[in-house]
């Protein structure tokens, strides 16, 4: 559930369509960067991929440790 979390952050091309028809209800991360570089606000652009960077690398790493086999060394 968490690799499927992470890799629904970085799906773009079906969340955009599904976005266009919501525009005044929904907006993902994925859109919202596309559309800070449309816009040509870097800045905001470079925050948001930040934030999904860190939550990518958050649940993987989480995924990792919760996984089967996965010894904790006293």
């Amino acid at each position: 559930m968490l690799l499927a979390f992470a890799r629904a952050l970085g799906e773009f091309g079906a969340t955009l369509m599904v976005v266009a028809a919501f525009r005044a209800k929904t907006q993902t991360l994925s859109v919202a960067v596309y559309e800070a570089v449309q816009a040509g606000q870097d800045d905001l652009a470079n925050m948001l991929v930040y934030i999904i960077s860190a939550v990518c690398i958050t649940v993987l790493l989480t995924a990792g440790y919760l996984a089967p086999g996965h010894m904790v060394r006293r």
